[in-house]
């Protein structure tokens, strides 16, 4: 009788793990995917630093060129040295780069003007007119958005409050929070996320198997059969007890059982096993339909 009971309850037991299995993967996948941005951000430094390396390199270059430009400008003056003094020769040249030089940054100084400011301000403005009548209907003033106006000044001012708070907030948030010591690095985040991962694969497989429906209504059939076994032991154990005790009473008191007592047994016996019969009969509904369930 206590090996069918284990039985039962081992299928108690696996269906019983579902909310433990689901509670682990959502313990896991949070710690899991900030590990994964950890080890992203330790990726994007390295790849920055590569990228620092690599530019470093090309200023190298670039100053290689500066020089050979500057050789290329003696050289220049030294060719022109030949039919003039070299002071007047350098002097042409300079001359000749400052006005150049002096051209280009004039057209660039107005190309800028003209290009500022390098937000689409018409389009802004009028998307931020649209917000406020979509917000307020006819109770927007369009004078908030005129930056002279006393109304963009105040909101302005609103803003610049709110902002602070908001940063004053963070601040202390940030303050509050426990000292976790160095951040590991970026062959610690690997070697964890490996591990989290292989046993989040273990659970997940584990998942799987919990929500399938075979295996679910084998450990309730299984269970049920148990309970109506140890319960029909148990029944059998009690009327057996009870006709124990009867006899002894009986022999006790000197007195032969008599066809009244028997029929007395005989009801209680009735009695006790109904409610035997009412589970044995929903124990086979439910087996019936499981198997059919199976099956289908």
């Amino acid at each position: 009788m206590s090996g069918r009971h284990s039985g039962g309850t081992g299928g108690g037991l696996r269906i019983s793990a579902l909310p433990k299995t689901l509670k682990m993967i959502f313990k896991l996948a949070p710690r899991q995917l900030n590990d994964e941005i950890a080890l992203a951000k330790a990726e994007i430094k390295r790849k920055g630093i590569q990228l620092g390396v690599a530019g470093a390199f090309l200023a190298v270059a670039l100053i290689f060129v500066a020089l050979l430009v500057i050789g290329l400008v003696v050289a220049a003056i030294m060719g022109l040295a030949t039919i003039m003094p070299a002071w007047l020769a350098a002097l042409l040249v300079c001359a000749f780069f400052l006005i150049i030089a002096a051209i280009g940054a004039l057209i660039g100084v107005n190309k800028f003007k003209a290009a500022m400011p390098l937000v689409p301000e018409d389009t802004l403005r009028g998307l931020k007119h649209d917000l406020g009548v979509a917000k307020e209907g006819s109770a927007f003033d369009a004078a908030v958005l005129d930056p002279n106006s006393e109304q963009y000044k105040a909101a302005k001012a609103a803003k610049e409050a709110a902002a602070a708070k908001a940063k004053a907030e963070k601040e202390a948030k940030a303050a509050a929070k426990p000292d976790l010591g160095p951040a590991p690095t970026e062959a610690e985040l690997r070697r964890r996320l490996d591990q989290r991962r292989t046993h989040l694969t273990g659970v997940r497989d584990e998942l799987g198997r919990e929500l399938d429906v075979k295996t679910q209504a084998q450990g309730l059939v299984a269970a049920t059969q148990a309970r109506l076994q140890e319960s029909k032991e148990q029944l059998e154990d009690k009327i057996a007890g009870f006709r124990a005790a009867r006899a002894s009473a009986r022999s006790s008191a000197g007195a032969p059982t008599t066809a009244a007592d028997g029929q007395s047994l005989a009801g209680q016996i009735k009695q006790r096993w109904k409610p035997l019969a009412v589970l044995a009969a929903s124990g086979a509904a439910l087996a019936v339909l499981l198997r059919k369930l199976l099956k289908g």
